[in-house]
């Protein structure tokens, strides 16, 4: 699955520059910022299907609906502003601001795994229907880190270009990257209603396509709200790494990218192991940084109230 997203995900270059062929430059530019961000897109695109589980199915599009313009809104509305006026004035700041946004992102992460490992998820599941609304702003809140990482690449590919150049070129990646992870999103969650529909159909083949579509989907579904558990912690983690670099304490990067070159040079598989190396101390440290926010906010205050003894009259 992650493969064919990325194979879509190729094709960012190509339509940055149909909607932009009036400027080719510009178009050039976001064809480069956009296929800068892709790793992040695959992230969002496979966090977002876990937030429409548990829902009625005539409610997963206008959920999903929902989500891609609270992201377009924190894209175009907020983020844009705030990186071009800091990139402009106090461009140091982007850094440490992600950086909270990494935090938060670890923090999501390894609160679901803590939900898992806990038991607390089955047990809230048990509990009446699906907050709709509770979903949307969740999911929302989560979009707005990955977006922000989106248009920050996105800003550092194209920093030398103008000001109004750099606009428009992020409103053009806003744009279509949205369009691109949402469309994609709708079409995971939908997938087992074309599923029943060629059930439904005369052919044997399609009728076999799909029931294998019916099936199969909860197990997609399953799979990728881990990807996505996985993803906010690959993401959150490496955010940091990056972020401690640039900031002067190189101690931490410089091991993970010795690591990386220790097994690099492994003939036909190097760049793949490599990049196997990167995300995998990314989402540790993303889980390390993750536990510490949920033992702090959850964890240390539940055994507190759990251990206080019961005052007397």
């Amino acid at each position: 699955m992650a493969g064919g997203l990325v194979a879509l995900l190729d094709d960012v270059a190509a339509l940055v520059k149909l909607a932009a062929a009036s400027v080719d430059d510009v178009g050039a530019a976001a064809a480069k910022a956009s296929l800068k961000a892709t790793g992040v897109v695959v992230d969002d695109t496979a966090v977002t299907p876990r937030y429409v589980q548990g829902l009625a199915p005539e409610r997963e599009l206008p959920i999903i609906k929902r989500i891609a313009i609270g992201s377009l809104r924190n894209k175009l509305l907020i983020i844009l502003p705030v990186i071009m006026v800091l990139s402009q004035f106090l461009p140091w700041l982007l850094t440490p601001i992600l950086m909270v946004g990494g935090a938060y992102l670890a923090y999501e992460g390894a609160e679901k795994v803590w939900e898992i490992v806990s038991g607390h998820e089955e047990e809230e599941a048990e509990v009446g229907e699906v907050d709709e609304q509770a979903v949307v702003s969740g999911a929302i809140r989560t979009d707005f880190i990955l977006s922000a990482e989106i248009m920050v690449i996105a800003l550092n590919e194209v920093d030398t270009e103008p000001f109004v150049s750099r606009l428009i070129i992020l409103v053009i990646v806003a744009l279509l990257i949205t369009a691109l992870v949402y469309g994609v999103v709708g079409l995971i969650v939908k997938m087992d209603d074309v599923g029943l529909h060629l059930a439904g159909r005369e052919s044997g083949a399609s009728q076999r396509i799909g029931r294998g579509l019916v099936k199969g989907m909860p197990k997609l579904l399953s799979v990728l709200s881990t990807v996505g558990i996985a993803a906010m912690l690959w993401v959150g983690g490496h955010i940091l790494l990056v972020g401690v670099d640039e900031l002067g304490w190189h101690v931490l990067y410089d091991l993970v990218h010795h690591l990386e070159e220790s097994v690099s040079g492994v003939a036909g598989i190097g760049g793949f192991l490599a990049w196997v190396v990167n995300t995998l101390a990314s989402a540790l440290i993303g889980l390390v940084v993750g536990a510490v926010v949920v033992a702090v906010l959850h964890v240390i205050p539940r055994r507190a109230k759990h251990d206080k003894p019961a005052t007397t009259h």
